[in-house]
């Protein structure tokens, strides 16, 4: 016989509980009471019938807290587990619903809470729509007037775009795999700038495929931004939550993707203006300063007839000046020749002179001692000269 402690029991329950479906997604009607809020933000509560109670845990991140109150009649989602610590099985709620919320929007609430706890919705990840799109994708059904009315609106608007039609359902079981398709076809174009995702107005049931949670992912998962146009303006789906922007229609969503062509006209118009008055103040301005530079010119201007007579009156001085020096060298020169003249050895023969040389090597004699008899001698004269000998 095999004997087990309570810890390897209640872990049992707990992880054949925690394995079983349909324990995991429950949704649960009754009554609150012995309703406890905690320092920590926890809701502790119990659901009952007439028959039977059900304990019930919802920690503070989840949504729906707010309308528990003691005897109230609410619709619980959540998933049954066992608390080993005091062996208590309980439900571990993540919505609540007021009582009389139809199927549909149950499953939309919890849906939404769950992908809301996932970030899908977080506005930080939203990016902006392109300013001047080249490429428009759009998602929506061929037959019906909501592409018709976003070609109008665009061409409209602003006709350099090229709108690209992604076809799908819109309504009924196929939407859904329809809408995720088109959007991957878009995406894999690689030349699209921005997706609208459209359909006109109807009810939740009609409008279902865009709170579908692979359509949501798929918006989500897009690499190009995404601009909802679902329903009218008080239809809200889930698409609307996740898309990088929403509009509340169809023709909006169109209005919101381009720019109007003639607000940029004026846009254009007020910039040319805008730069005229620039251009033309600084054009003013350069002229004005202009006009002073010219005038402190003017002014500051060198008197050119007065310089031309100035350098007239110093050329005739310099030329004087050189006139009278060139004189006086001159006369200092013939002073010089004079002196010269007198000391040329020519004019002292001239006087009855003569110059005795060594006949052999020309040595000038003008000692006694200097001459032996017999040696040859040159004598120079005035006019000539004649050879010698000493006797």
């Amino acid at each position: 016989m095999a004997i087990y402690t309570v810890s390897q029991v209640t872990t049992y329950l707990r992880d054949s509980l925690d394995r079983d479906p349909f324990l995991t997604d429950l949704w649960v009607s009754g009554e609150v009471s012995n309703l406890s809020h905690s320092s920590a933000g926890h809701y502790y509560f119990t659901v009952k019938d007439n028959q039977s109670q059900l304990r019930c845990v919802m920690f503070r991140s989840q949504h729906g807290g707010e309308l528990l109150t003691n005897g109230g009649a609410v619709i619980v989602h959540g998933r049954l587990s066992l608390y080993p610590t005091r062996g208590d099985l309980q439900l571990y709620v993540d919505l609540v619903q007021p009582e009389g919320t139809g199927a549909l929007a149950l499953e939309l609430e919890r849906l939404k809470a769950q992908l809301d706890e996932e970030g899908l919705f977080e506005p930080s990840r939203k990016r902006p729509l392109p300013a001047f799109p080249r490429k428009i994708g759009v998602a929506t059904s061929p037959t019906g007037a909501v592409f018709h009315d976003i070609c109008n609106v665009i061409q409209r608007r602003y006709p350099l775009v090229e709108i690209i039609l992604s076809p799908t359902p819109v309504q009924g079981t196929e939407a859904a795999q329809g809408i995720v398709e088109a959007l991957q076809t878009l995406n894999n174009l690689g030349d699209i700038d921005v997706i609208i995702v459209a359909r006109g107005g109807g009810s939740l049931e009609e409008l279902w495929p865009f709170n579908e949670e692979t359509v949501v992912r798929a918006m989500y998962g897009s690499r190009v931004p995404v601009i909802s146009g679902v329903g009218h303006e008080t239809d809200t789906t889930l698409s609307d939550l996740v898309a990088d922007q929403r509009a509340p229609t169809p023709s909006a969503a169109a209005e919101l993707v381009v720019p109007s062509a003639i607000q940029l006209q004026g846009q254009v118009a007020a910039h040319q203006r805008a730069a005229m008055s620039v251009i033309t103040t600084r054009l003013s301005q350069s002229q004005q300063q202009l006009d002073a530079i010219t005038q402190r010119l003017a002014g500051n201007a060198p008197q050119v007839d007065l310089l031309r007579q100035r350098t007239d009156d110093l050329a005739q001085g310099l030329s004087r000046a050189l006139v009278t020096h060139i004189t006086l060298a001159g006369e200092r020169f013939g002073g010089f020749e004079q002196r010269l003249n007198a000391l040329n050895p020519q004019a002292v023969l001239t006087r009855g002179y003569a110059m005795v040389q060594r006949a052999d090597d020309g040595t000038l004699v003008t000692k006694k001692s200097q001459a032996k008899e017999n040696d040859p001698l040159k004598i120079t004269i005035s006019n000539g000269s004649f050879d010698a000998r000493v006797v």
